[in-house]
């Protein structure tokens, strides 16, 4: 399975960050419920349970980044420059650890799961699959929210 196309997403919204203020990234634009540093927190913690809860391994995220960014979660509180690079350390790491893993056959069981999308995901490969899509709509929010937070 190739997984180049989320390197670029995560890549893309990377850059993306990197080109605003913390304040900026924090903010909640107008008609939405969440920020760009949700959306980027949102994406490492969703590929994480996606992949690996899903497939009985332990995730590569601190149990307190889940919480903060899973499915139903909104900003409680403005993330910190030390929480942002941190983010974006993961969002690359847990990608070349997901790439080895891959490699060396990691993933043999995986837990049926039907997603919001109402899409049901049953091998790492469905699930690699749709973490892309998933991805790709999170960096299209963040693109429209930086629009917002840069008038």
């Amino acid at each position: 399975m190739d997984i180049n196309h989320i390197i670029k997403t995560r890549e893309n919204f990377i850059n993306l960050i990197n080109g605003l203020s913390l304040d900026q990234i924090n903010q909640i634009p107008k008609g939405f419920n969440n920020n760009i540093a949700w959306n980027f927190g949102h994406i490492v913690v969703t590929q994480q349970i996606i992949c690996y809860k899903l497939s009985g391994l332990p995730l590569l995220v601190e149990d307190d980044l889940v919480e903060k960014y899973k499915k139903g979660t909104k900003p409680e509180a403005p993330i910190s420059e030390k929480e942002l690079e941190n983010l974006k350390i993961l969002a690359l790491s847990c990608l070349e650890n997901l790439k080895n893993d891959l490699l060396i056959g990691s993933f043999k069981e995986f837990k049926e799961y039907t997603t919001s999308f109402g899409v049901t995901l049953t091998s790492i490969k469905e699930a690699i699959e749709f973490n892309s899509i998933h991805e790709g709509m999170h960096l299209g929010y963040a693109m429209a929210q930086r629009r917002l937070v840069t008038q």
